[in-house]
């Protein structure tokens, strides 16, 4: 496959970009900072570029058969401020997919966004209004963005993120009623988007990640 990803240099995103590749697909991979990446491949094209740029999207989802977008916040963004990145660079993204009839979409929010906010224990949902409500309050409008889409789109939620090696033992948690929240490698969630994008699954679906 051709599988681009959008905030490709940390984090899930460079994850995905490490699993794509070891399966021998084409990546495309878009950040505002990709001319520091360290990682080569001869399937590998880099692209600097920003998420909320109509040119820059297109560019980086010319050809693809899925794409992937895993935006964190800026590293020097303040999460007590408000943020617009998620849903501002969402508009964009599918404004780009429909205008060249792509159709398939995997995003990644986190447990909270969205209806799964309804699963959080009365602690976790004061740590995580104080400390990243500004945050989930765009993620929230990014998933009603793409719900409202005509896009063939996953959104995955995972839990609280470590960066352990990939365990291949993961949950995927699709009704609402096992929803929970918990500890997930990076590593697992890029195999879970990435074996996603080959298999064509859980299309309109917002299955949440846990150990």
């Amino acid at each position: 496959m051709k599988l681009s990803i959008i905030g490709a240099s940390r984090g899930i995103g460079r994850k995905v970009v490490t699993e794509a590749l070891e399966r021998g697909h084409k990546v495309t991979a878009m950040a505002r900072s990709m001319e520091t990446a360290t990682t080569h491949h001869e399937n590998l094209t880099t692209l600097s570029g920003d998420a909320t740029n109509a040119t820059d999207v297109a560019a980086a989802i010319d050809g693809a058969d899925a794409v992937i977008l895993t935006l964190g916040l800026p590293r020097d963004a303040s999460v007590l401020k408000p943020t617009t990145l998620f849903s501002d660079a969402t508009r964009t993204l599918i404004a780009a997919m429909e205008t060249n009839g792509m159709k398939r979409l995997l995003t990644v929010t986190g447990f909270g966004a969205g209806d799964s906010a309804e699963k959080l224990s009365t602690p976790e949902r004061l740590i995580q209004k104080a400390l990243l409500g500004r945050a989930y309050a765009d993620k929230d409008l990014q998933e009603q963005l793409i719900r409202d889409s005509a896009l063939d789109w996953t959104i995955v939620r995972p839990g609280i993120l470590t960066d352990n090696r990939k365990s291949n033992a993961y949950k995927v948690l699709v009704e609402k009623e096992t929803w929970r929240n918990g500890l997930i490698n990076r590593a697992d969630v890029a195999d879970f988007l990435v074996t996603a994008a080959e298999q064509a699954s859980h299309i309109h679906q917002t299955p949440a990640l846990q150990r």
